[in-house]
């Protein structure tokens, strides 16, 4: 994969050098390519913003230097073999960014992020590159950052350990939350490791029984009780006929039933009668 990334803060990008994807660069699975925005300006102050049309508090970052920058990477990545670019476009009004489509981006070739600053760029430079090729704008969260650097890099960590040779253990994302398959919609569990007593508290005995079938089925619950505890909204969108039978008793036990309304949705409720909260 090719990552492009044009900022105004170039150095914002270095954590992109460690860690997993710092070892993915060094292997060269991912290709990162960051650029400075002021190189496409042409004043002597290096100039990448303007106040509002409308009025209003803040500035807005002008069309100019953002065309001239991605006209250019394009161009470069086309040039040196890159093909099917798509932009991502961090904002808070963009749409959630999930596992989900962390999956859907890692299976793109290249990428090439816009953070912004101020109060974001110019609509028309979005609705410009969006006839050419695809643009996804994407919030990390229901907040507001000075700037999205840090989505972008929230964003290439959560698609780059989806690269092939990346992790250690290729399966090692398969039951991560929020995982596509079993995993989808609900939180991973808890996670255990030596020794096992610390400070007066034991593991769970299952995980010393050597049971397979025993552990799956603990982890599988974990995973439901944490999910209704921490994000009782994701039980509300499942669908009832994702949980086989097992699960349909914890989820009972936990207060959970299917309601007879939302049949046609599929969606589940929660009982005020629980018999654990």
């Amino acid at each position: 994969m090719r990552l492009d990334v044009v900022t105004i803060f170039p150095e914002y990008l270095d954590p992109l050098n460690v860690s997993l994807v710092g070892k993915a660069r060094a292997r060269g699975r991912l290709d990162v390519r960051v650029h400075d925005l002021r190189e496409w300006t042409y004043d002597r102050h290096n100039t990448v913003d303007d106040t509002p049309y409308g009025g209003g508090p803040g500035m807005v970052m002008k069309t100019d230097p953002w065309g001239d920058a991605l006209d250019t990477v394009l161009a470069d990545g086309y040039e040196t073999g890159s093909h099917a670019p798509a932009i991502v476009v961090p904002t808070p009004s963009g749409r959630p960014f999930t596992q989900e489509l962390a999956v859907e981006l890692s299976e793109r070739p290249w990428l090439i992020f816009t953070p912004a600053r101020y109060e974001g760029i110019d609509r028309r430079v979005v609705d410009e590159y969006a006839t050419r090729v695809p643009v996804y704008e994407v919030s990390i969260g229901d907040y507001v950052l000075a700037g999205g650097e840090a989505a972008v890099l929230v964003v290439t960590e959560a698609v780059a350990r989806l690269l092939p040779g990346v992790l250690g253990n290729a399966e090692s994302h398969r039951d991560d939350s929020f995982a596509p398959g079993a995993m989808a919609g609900l939180l991973e569990g808890p996670v255990y490791t030596k020794p096992p007593a610390w400070r007066g508290r034991d593991i769970p005995d299952v995980l010393l029984s050597g049971h397979h079938g025993k552990i799956a089925r603990w982890r599988r619950d974990e995973a439901l009780r944490r999910t209704t505890a921490n994000r009782p909204d994701l039980i509300e969108r499942c669908a009832p006929a994702g949980f086989d039978k097992k699960d349909r008793e914890m989820l009972s036990i936990l207060g959970w039933t299917p309601d007879p309304e939302g049949a046609p949705y599929g969606r589940f409720w929660r009982r005020t009668d629980a018999v654990e909260e």
